[in-house]
């Protein structure tokens, strides 16, 4: 494999892995829950908390799919890599856990963009024209949270089990 092909390959899934994880992290920790001290009760919220959403939704799936594309290429060319569903050493099972805990979060992110947020944003957008339930936006924004942490404890996992593969 070639040196500036791996490398390439590298600095694209360092990026895409610092835009998808980093990303989460900065507004599950930062920007969301100072957002919601900030503004409060005011309408604005909503409004915001849409355009973030619509933001890093796209980003976030972009950076999967290069996450996905790099990882492959990088994995094939690994001299820890025996074959596929092969698990005769700690690299291929620290990689096995790294995928369990990807494909988590694809299933939560798959949740959270064709579930979740679809009812979140029909009930935001009733709550804007004062014929909404308070109780049941609520309901999905706090929903909304947790599939978001549990999202970010995935990633978290990804990069331990990314340190423990890159350290054998």
């Amino acid at each position: 494999m070639s040196p500036s092909l791996l490398a390439l390959s590298y600095f694209i899934h360092l990026v895409a892995t610092v835009v998808w994880i980093g990303g989460l992290v900065i507004l599950t920790v930062l920007v969301i829950p100072e957002a919601r001290r900030a503004l409060a009760e005011n309408p604005a919220l909503l409004t915001l908390m849409t355009r973030l959403r619509k933001r890093f939704t796209p980003l976030s799936n972009l950076s999967l799919a290069l996450l996905i594309a790099t990882g492959m290429f990088q994995m094939a060319g690994d001299p820890n890599y025996q074959g596929m569903l092969q698990f005769n050493n700690q690299w291929s099972i620290a990689i096995l856990l790294k995928h369990i805990a990807v494909i988590g979060m694809v299933a939560v992110g798959l949740v959270l963009q064709l579930v979740t947020i679809p009812a979140l944003e029909r009930a935001t957008f009733m709550l804007e024209r004062g014929k909404g339930n308070p109780a049941d936006h609520e309901r999905l924004r706090r929903h909304e949270v947790r599939l978001t942490w549990i999202n970010l404890l995935l990633g978290i996992a990804v990069l331990g089990f990314t340190a423990w593969a890159t350290a054998l």
